[in-house]
C-alpha cells in the first residue's frame, strides 16, 4: 500500500503521461468526448464484471483504465478551456461536503438510511425539478427502474413492508396471464410484462437483493452449465440439434451438481 505522497504523486505521473499521449500518440490526439464514450462504457463493464467475479486484481486493473479515461475527458476539457482535471476535483470535493452535512455540518445521521434521505433532499435544494431528473436517460432499463425506485423511496414515495410489494408482484403475474391467456395482444402483454419487472426489481430491493447482479450472476451459471453441455456433446461426437431434451438435461443436471 502507498502512502499519501505516493499517491499523489502516482496520480501527478498519470497527469503528465495524459499530457504526452495526447501530443504525441496518433490514436491519442484525434480522440474526443464522443469517441472516448462507448470505450467509457466497456470500460465501466469491465470492471462491473471484476466486481461481481470477486476479481480483486481484476477491480484494480480496471479501475485504473476507468482512471486513464476520467484523466483523458479532463485533458481534452482544458484544450477547449471549459475545465481541467482541478475544476473536476474541485467540484466533486464541494459537492461532498455539501452533501454531507452530519460530517462537515451540525445535521444528524446516525444511518445510512438517513444519509440517503438527506442526499435526495439536498439534490432538490440545488435546484433540481424532480426527484427523477438525476437518473441517466440512457441507463439500462432494469438499472434505471432500481434507481426510480430508490429515488422516489428518498422522498418518502414507497412500500412499507416487502410482504406488500411481494402481492403487488403476484396481481401483475396474474395480470399478465391474462393478457397472455385471454387476448394474446402483444401491446397488452408487453406493458404488463413492463410491470411485472417493475414490481420484481421493487421487491429485491426490498430484500436488499441488487436484481441487476442477480440477473449478471444468473447469465454466468447459464453459461457456464451449457458450456458443459457443449463440451460433454462434443467428447460425444454428436451436436446439440441431434440431441433430445432428455440427453442434454443429463449433462445439465451433471453440471449443477458440479457446482456444489
Amino acid at each position: 500500500m502507498t502512502d499519501l505522497n505516493e499517491k499523489i504523486n502516482a496520480f501527478k505521473r498519470l497527469l503528465e503521461i495524459m499530457d504526452d499521449l495526447r501530443a504525441q500518440c496518433p490514436w491519442d490526439k484525434i480522440q474526443t468526448f464522443e469517441s472516448l464514450r462507448h470505450l467509457t462504457i466497456e470500460e465501466t463493464y469491465e470492471l462491473s464484471e471484476s466486481v461481481l467475479d470477486k476479481d480483486i486484481d481484476g477491480i484494480k486493473k480496471e479501475l485504473g483504465d476507468l482512471m486513464l479515461h476520467l484523466v483523458f475527458y479532463a485533458k481534452i476539457g482544458s484544450e477547449t478551456k471549459n475545465f481541467d482535471m482541478g475544476d473536476v476535483l474541485n467540484y466533486i470535493n464541494e459537492k461532498l461536503v455539501y452533501r454531507h452535512p452530519h460530517i462537515y455540518g451540525d445535521v444528524e445521521a446516525n444511518d445510512a438510511k438517513t444519509v440517503k434521505d438527506n442526499w435526495e433532499k439536498l439534490k432538490l435544494k440545488e435546484g433540481r425539478k424532480s426527484v427523477l431528473s438525476g437518473v441517466p436517460v440512457s441507463l439500462p432499463p432494469l438499472v434505471k427502474a432500481y434507481r426510480i425506485q430508490e429515488k422516489v423511496k428518498g422522498v418518502g414515495f414507497d412500500w412499507e413492508k416487502p410482504e406488500q410489494v411481494w402481492e403487488k408482484v403476484m396481481e401483475e403475474l396474474n395480470e399478465l396471464k391474462h393478457e397472455v391467456e385471454e387476448t394474446g395482444i402483444k401491446d397488452n402483454m408487453e406493458h404488463e410484462l413492463g410491470d411485472l419487472l417493475f414490481a420484481l426489481v421493487n421487491y429485491a430491493r426490498f430484500i436488499d437483493v441488487n436484481p441487476e447482479d442477480a440477473l449478471e450472476r444468473t447469465n454466468k451459471k447459464f453459461i457456464k452449465r451449457f458450456q458443459h453441455l457443449e463440451s460433454k456433446a462434443t467428447d460425444l461426437g454428436k451436436s446439440l440439434k441431434d440431441m433430445t431434451l432428455a440427453e442434454m438435461d443429463v449433462f445439465w443436471e451433471e453440471a449443477k451438481r458440479n457446482e456444489l
